[in-house]
C-alpha cells in the first residue's frame, strides 16, 4: 500500500496502471468506515500477489485530487486501468464483495503470470537473449494457453530460429480460431508460404521459372506470388512486400484479395512490440513499418 499524493500520482497511479490495475482508496484520518475498509483492502492486495496495486489518497489533504475525481463522500474506491478510471465503487464493502468488485475487472492469476512470462520474455529478445526469450514464451502459452499474444510472439520466435516443426506443434491448438484472430492468421500465412516453398524440390530453379513467366508476362501473378512465398520463406519481407505491391498496383482485387491480406500479414509479422504509454500519448511507429503502410494505402486507395 502506498500514500499517493499530487507530487507522486502520475507515477504512483496514471503510469502504474498502464501496466498493472491500481485501486485508489480515498479517505480522510476522521473516517469510521475508512478504518474498517483500508485493513480488507490490505489483506486483498496481499491475498491477490500482484493482480492489482492499492493505494490510498487522503481526501483532506489531497483535496485538488479528491476534486479532480469527483469525491463526494468517503471512502470511495476507483479502478485505474491504462491510464484511465474504470470502474468504482463508494462505502466500506465487505470483503466478499470487494473481490467480487475487483474480479470483474483484473486478469486471472493465470493470465497475470502469462503476461509477465510474455513481457519478460520480450526484454530478452531486447537483450539478445534469445534462449530466454524462447522458455519464457513458452512458459506463457502453457499458463494461460488462451494468451493469443504470448502464442503469437512464441510461434513467431521459432519460425524465425527455422523451428518450423516446433512452431506448428505450437500453432496447432489455434488453427481452428486463426481465420478470426487477425495476429494468428499473419501467422498462417508466412506457414503458408513455408509450405508451398518446401513442396518445390529446388527454390532455386522454382524462382528462376517464376522470373522466367513474369518477364513473359508481368500480369503472371500466379509467378509473383510464388516470389513472394520465397521471400517469405527467406524471411526477406520488403522485398515480399515489393512484390505484392507489383500484384496490387495491377489488379487490388486478384485472388480474393489475397495480395493485401499477405501484406498485412507481413506488417504484422515485422512490427515490433509497441510499449505501453500513458493515456492519450502514441507510441513511436517503427520507420519501416510505417513507410511501408503509407505504399499500401497510396495503392490501394488510388
Amino acid at each position: 500500500m502506498i500514500d499517493v499524493t499530487v507530487a507522486n500520482f502520475e507515477t504512483e497511479v496514471v503510469e502504474a496502471s498502464m501496466t498493472t490495475p491500481v485501486l485508489v482508496d480515498f479517505w480522510a484520518p476522521w473516517c469510521g468506515p475508512c478504518k474498517s475498509l483500508g485493513p480488507v483492502l490490505e489483506k486483498i492486495e496481499t491475498a491477490y500477489n500482484g493482480r492489482f496495486k492499492l493505494v490510498k489518497i487522503n481526501s483532506d489533504d489531497e483535496q485538488e485530487l479528491a476534486g479532480a475525481f469527483g469525491i463526494r463522500s468517503i471512502p470511495t474506491c476507483v479502478l485505474m486501468v491504462g491510464g484511465k478510471p474504470v470502474d468504482g465503487f463508494m462505502g466500506a464493502l465487505p470483503e466478499g464483495q470487494v473481490k467480487a468488485f475487483l474480479d470483474k475487472h483484473l486478469p486471472a492469476e493465470n493470465e497475470l503470470e502469462a503476461q509477465i512470462e510474455e513481457e519478460e520474455a520480450l526484454q530478452a529478445l531486447d537483450d539478445g537473449d534469445v534462449e530466454t526469450a524462447l522458455a519464457k514464451l513458452h512458459q506463457a502459452v502453457e499458463t494461460d494457453p488462451n494468451n493469443d499474444d504470448a502464442r503469437f510472439d512464441l510461434v513467431k520466435l521459432l519460425l524465425e530460429m527455422g523451428l518450423e516443426d516446433e512452431a506448428k506443434v505450437a500453432f496447432a491448438p489455434v488453427i481452428a480460431k486463426a481465420a478470426g484472430v487477425r495476429k494468428l492468421d499473419s501467422l498462417n500465412h508466412w506457414i503458408k508460404a513455408l509450405d508451398a516453398v518446401a513442396h518445390h524440390a529446388d527454390p532455386t530453379s522454382a524462382e528462376a521459372e517464376f522470373l522466367s513467366k513474369i518477364t513473359a508476362s508481368k500480369r503472371d501473378f500466379d509467378s509473383r506470388f510464388g516470389i513472394v512465398q520465397l521471400r517469405m520463406a527467406e524471411q526477406r519481407w520488403t522485398d515480399a512486400m515489393d512484390e505484392l505491391l507489383e500484384i496490387l498496383m495491377r489488379d487490388k482485387a486478384w485472388n480474393s484479395d489475397l495480395a493485401r491480406k499477405t501484406y498485412v500479414a507481413i506488417l504484422d509479422i515485422i512490427e515490433p512490440p509497441k510499449p505501453k504509454v500513458a493515456e492519450g500519448q502514441i507510441p513511436p511507429e517503427d520507420p519501416t513499418v510505417a513507410t511501408y503502410r503509407r505504399r499500401l494505402s497510396s495503392v490501394v486507395l488510388s
